[in-house]
């Protein structure tokens, strides 16, 4: 029997031990900022969620995330019969269990109202509490008194714009008066092309949460090699007040699946520090170009207009950190010129990929 408990105990030591090795996202950094791996929107049993607060660090700390915000719904609390607590209680568990755990955790609360306006997520809160208020408006009011960074959530929701995604009167009125700071671009697996043309156009940021409910691996299935959507946000430091200045000007992109959502500077920049070119070899007609993806992001090419006598395949996939080798062939005595793509999975404008040349 001792033994019997012996091996009980170390079997459940070994699976204790794998549940918190950390799978790191692996990137560049960009013209000197750190990339932060985030999920600014997630719920816990404090509002409809399934899990503890200290379960969502644990996921967060696997999945290779360097940022979470707590934001539990405030107006929807389905388990408040046996739970029974302050709107601040959740994100005061998660950020006393984070302590030293390499995740950082935001304190935020989710106002769920009904379209319009929809659900928005207020972030770098100091009291959930005072959002507790019947009046819309008033919540976002409260929100902004305590200086607080908002977005509005998928704004695409079928369960609220089930035909069209439209941006409301109420919405110009949040956005007018400095109640709304970005928009969830991607929400779980759903990407919103609107709500990509509308940060384009408004100069609002671009964010991507999973919104989980569930424990994450009831929505990804890991093994496959899927991931969680997140929000990269590029930070001069990774301290709270350097996430949130780095929110507040629009350094983000999204990464989802396999595509990246972006303003297209930042998209370009990410792109051309994870490529390395490994070689070029030239002669009178032909061209070899020697690549290798230094991250693991997958990059997928597709050929568009160039000149006729620079003749290359259709597609390319440079998977990650793998070599792909580019042949162009010269012909009619052609010397020089561009080699032109669509990166098809960085998507600058709605469901657009960014154009790439490389001159010859």
């Amino acid at each position: 029997m001792k033994k019997l408990l012996s091996f009980l105990f170390l079997l459940g030591l070994t699976f204790n031990l794998s549940a918190q090795i950390r799978t790191d996202l692996r990137l560049p950094e960009l013209n000197g900022y750190k990339v932060l791996k985030c999920d600014f929107h997630i719920h816990t049993v404090f509002s409809d969620g399934l899990v503890w607060p200290t379960v969502r660090v644990d996921e967060a700390y696997r999945e290779g995330l360097d940022v979470i915000a707590i934001s539990d719904h405030i107006e929807y609390r389905p388990h408040k019969d046996d739970i029974k607590a302050s709107f601040n209680r959740s994100y005061d568990i998660a950020e006393k269990y984070a302590k030293g755990k390499g995740v950082t955790v935001i304190k935020g609360s989710e106002i769920t109202r009904s379209m319009p306006p929809g659900h928005s997520n207020a972030l770098f809160l100091s009291n959930c509490d005072s959002l507790d208020t019947p009046n819309y408006m008033d919540a976002f009011r409260a929100a902004k008194k305590q200086k607080a960074f908002i977005f509005w959530n998928h704004p695409g929701w079928d369960a609220q714009q089930p035909d069209t995604t439209l941006w409301w009167k109420e919405h110009s009125e949040l956005f007018d008066g400095g109640y709304m700071h970005g928009i969830e671009v991607v929400n779980g697996n759903d990407y919103s092309p609107e709500a990509h043309q509308w940060c384009l156009d408004k100069k609002l940021t671009m964010l991507g949460n999973t919104d989980i409910h569930a424990p994450i691996q009831a929505d990804y299935d890991f093994a496959k090699g899927e991931h969680r959507p997140m929000t990269l946000v590029f930070v001069r430091d990774n301290s709270v007040q350097g996430i949130r200045e780095a929110l507040e000007n629009r350094r983000t992109v999204v990464y989802f699946q396999d595509k990246i959502v972006g303003e297209e500077g930042y998209v370009k920049e990410l792109f051309e520090n994870s490529i390395e070119i490994l070689s070029v070899d030239k002669s009178e007609k032909n061209v070899r170009i020697v690549l290798r993806n230094k991250t693991d992001l997958p990059f997928k090419l597709k050929k568009t207009a160039h000149d006729i006598n620079l003749v290359y395949f259709r597609e390319y996939e440079i998977k990650p950190h793998g070599t792909h080798a580019i042949n162009i062939k010269l012909n009619n005595g052609v010397k020089s010129g561009n080699v032109n793509f669509e990166v098809t999975n960085l998507l600058v404008k709605p469901n657009i990929g960014m154009q790439y040349n490389y001159p010859l």
